[in-house]
């Protein structure tokens, strides 16, 4: 893979935004032949009425580009730079040959098995509807389509609903449909898929710290915890964040502040150490809310299923936390493309094998929670470079075979 193209632009009327991103792609384009046959094109919910004129636009000027994914969110990114609730626009093409990927939807699904051609799927760029009904289930099931039961992705949030785009050079064929030849979806998952020979590295940055201990859960039904290392839940919660049992304002108000994370204990793990705060968490853990309170049954609720032995930490949203995960994972991914410690210093050398990057950060994330508008872009871009990235803010982010919250999944194309 080569070096990808990418461009971005924001304007109240969409051809102007459409015409200023295919000049800036053309410009870094140095002749016909190297325009790549796979796009990822991701707009704000301003356009969404507008997105067939659009995906239609971009295919009949740029014809070379013969498979579209993306979706339509409420914020979307590109290098250093977030676009929220304003009409925007932003497209990656990506030097992936053909027979190296494969783009799927509701109407033409991932294969199970290897394809006729020969294709089989290592990982895949998944874009998903929130309110599917059985999505943590679905989410696995696709993840074992692939041989690194890797997927990247996310749940799309948008006040147009689940607008994805998944137009494929295979969607004319018999049984496809007009859905599948336009390329427009409401709902359900689609996403591209690729080969075992497209390198990528793929990180999970939470956006919270712990504040508590890691407790085991000893009791739950569903999603009801009823007791943490044998003692009744609730009183273990009020306990942990030393908040007095008879004043329910209060409990309220710092309930509100709080969330829970969830992981599903090794095979052999041993009890917590009693007192051990978390110094942060991994990406095993799934941050969830807590919904409700059952004073009857000294338990509380949280809002996922909630199984015997799951280990239990509470935690909160923190800036500097947030910060310093991403920090970190922008590390890893330089180390684990081989840069030497004078790339590590250096981003502009490291950002050379990079080919291009995605990135899905929780709608709770962006500049807003960082600090600043775009900062969350801008320490990516300081860690990796100027890299060709696009991506969008979900209601939930997809990663390995899990649904997160409240986390970033920064992926990136390795250069050949």
């Amino acid at each position: 893979m080569k070096r990808f193209l990418s461009a971005h632009a924001t304007h109240p009327h969409w051809p102007m935004a459409a015409a200023l991103v295919l000049a800036q792609l053309r410009a870094q384009a140095t002749d016909a032949d190297t325009v790549p046959p796979l796009g990822l094109v991701y707009l704000t919910d301003h356009y969404a009425e507008h997105a067939q004129a659009i995906l239609d636009h971009l295919g009949a000027e740029l014809p070379q580009v013969t498979d579209w994914v993306g979706a339509v969110g409420v914020g979307i990114c590109a290098s250093g730079v977030e676009y929220w609730d304003e009409p925007a626009l932003t497209v990656m093409l990506c030097d992936v040959a053909p027979e190296r990927f494969r783009v799927f939807n509701g109407v033409a699904p991932l294969s199970a098995t290897q394809s006729a051609d020969g294709f089989e799927a290592q990982t895949a760029l998944v874009h998903a509807d929130p309110a599917i009904p059985d999505l943590d289930e679905l989410v696995r099931e696709l993840a074992e389509r692939t041989l690194g039961h890797y997927l990247f992705g996310g749940l799309v949030a948008s006040r147009a609903g689940s607008l994805q785009v998944a137009r494929s050079s295979r969607g004319a064929v018999a049984g496809q449909g007009r859905c599948a030849a336009e390329g427009l979806f409401q709902g359900g998952l689609s996403g591209v898929a690729f080969g075992p020979d497209v390198g990528i590295v793929s990180r999970v940055t939470q956006g919270v710290r712990p504040v508590g201990s890691a407790r085991r859960v000893t009791a739950a039904d569903g999603p009801l915890v009823l007791a943490l290392d044998g003692e009744p839940a609730l009183d273990v919660l009020l306990h942990d964040l030393a908040l007095p049992s008879h004043d329910l304002p209060a409990i309220v108000a710092r309930l509100r502040q709080v969330l829970v994370g969830l992981q599903a204990p090794p095979a052999a793990a041993a009890t917590p150490r009693p007192g051990r705060v978390p110094l942060r968490l991994g990406d095993d853990v799934l941050v969830r809310h807590i919904v409700g309170l059952d004073p009857a049954q000294r338990a509380f609720l949280v809002a996922d299923h909630v199984a015997p032995g799951t280990l239990l930490t509470l935690c909160e949203r923190h800036v500097q936390a947030a910060r310093a995960d991403l920090v970190r994972i922008c590390a890893e991914i330089r180390d684990a493309l081989g840069a030497d410690e004078e790339a590590l210093r250096a981003p502009v050398e490291a950002s050379a094998r990079v080919a291009g990057a995605v990135y899905v950060s929780c709608n709770g994330r962006g500049g807003g929670h960082f600090g600043a508008p775009s900062a969350e872009l801008q320490i990516i871009r300081q860690a990796l470079g100027e890299v060709p990235l696009v991506g969008f803010f979900a209601a939930g982010e997809i990663a390995h075979h899990r649904v997160y919250g409240y986390t970033g999944v920064l992926t990136v194309f390795v250069a050949d």
